[in-house]
């Protein structure tokens, strides 16, 4: 009798530890919304200088200490290509929340170049914080290429609304990225190749369908994402497909060898020493980023970590995606501990 009634204690205290350890993925997968149930999806209505807009959100999870908005690339991509983000942080318990930048993928597009600024675009974002009640206790921003770029001038202007920040494949100089592409990458290439590339830009023939035959097995599977072509992740394809090119050519200027757009001279070098909040700059060895520069950006900002993804790319959360998302998640872990 005694032995039944101590294996009852113990079949009760373990059934007492697995529930509660199940209770963080029933937090995790909570219901936080009321009403009608969308899969997370958010509508945000943001104001602009030509009245009111929507953005769209949507969020994976609930943490109340790390909820990550990702600001995609491009400029003028979409959300879609964070998609590999689900396979990685719900694991984690890691709260995120895919967002398209107004004039792409399901938010409103003006079509009006006069809403391709930078100054609105970080009042968008912080628009969209608000909205979604991110605070300094929880608020991680993580912004890739283009998203990098907002994502640090979003830190240096709201910063204290921050608890971390995650600068990805991004250095912090238009004019430092252009010497880059031009001394070192292309220099790369093969020397036809690239005499043809350059004749094209220089007769303002972006349309010309060998420009992207040549800038797709020279470049881009070499530099952007280094997977075979045909192999390419279909989020990245998706995304691609529905990039908005007056957003990408107003902003960034149609040539993939550095900037000639409205960003041309943007460069926040000497303002990094202002980043006060955690930090960390993320940069692959064959990046379209010169992976030193990002390196040296950690040690400008006040408390700054270099991620190195040695076999990856610009998008090195596909093709260095376990070091990527490994040193992702215990930056975000590690700062939310503090």
């Amino acid at each position: 009798m005694k032995a039944i009634l101590a294996f009852s204690a113990i079949l009760f205290i373990c059934c007492t530890w697995s529930c509660k350890q199940s209770d963080p993925d029933k937090e995790y997968f909570a219901v936080t919304d009321s009403g009608v149930q969308t899969g997370g999806i958010k509508m945000i209505s943001i104001e602009t200088p030509k009245g009111p807009m929507k953005v769209w959100t949507k969020r994976i999870g609930n943490n109340p200490k790390i909820k990550l908005l990702l600001l995609n690339g491009g400029p003028g991509a979409t959300h879609e290509y964070f998609e590999c983000m689900e396979n990685f942080l719900p694991a984690e318990g890691i709260e995120f929340i895919y967002y398209d930048q107004l004039g792409t993928g399901n938010s409103d597009n003006p079509n009006d170049t006069s809403f391709w600024s930078l100054p609105r675009y970080v009042e968008e974002v912080e628009q969209v914080r608000i909205a979604l009640n991110l605070t300094k206790d929880n608020f991680f921003l993580l912004g890739h290429s283009w998203g990098g770029l907002l994502a640090m001038e979003y830190a240096l202007k709201y910063q204290q609304n921050l608890k971390g920040l995650i600068i990805s494949n991004m250095m912090s100089s238009c004019p430092d990225y252009g010497k880059y592409a031009n001394e070192v990458l292309a220099k790369q290439m093969d020397p036809k190749v690239l005499d043809t590339i350059r004749k094209i830009e220089s007769a303002g023939d972006f349309q010309n369908p060998r420009y992207m035959e040549l800038l797709l097995p020279n470049f881009y599977v070499k530099h952007i994402c280094r997977i075979p072509l045909d192999q390419w992740p279909e989020p990245v394809n998706r995304s691609f497909s529905k990039m908005n090119q007056s957003l990408y050519v107003t902003m960034q200027g149609p040539s993939e060898f550095g900037v000639a757009g409205k960003l041309v001279n943007w460069d926040r070098k000497k303002d990094l020493p202002k980043i006060a909040v955690p930090t960390l700059t993320i940069g692959g060895r064959y990046d379209t980023m010169d992976p030193a520069h990002m390196e040296w950006m950690a040690g400008q900002v006040q408390h700054g970590t270099y991620l190195n993804c040695p076999s990856g790319s610009h998008m090195s959360m596909y093709d260095d995606q376990q070091v990527y998302m490994k040193g992702l998640i215990s930056f975000m872990k590690n700062t939310a501990g503090k």
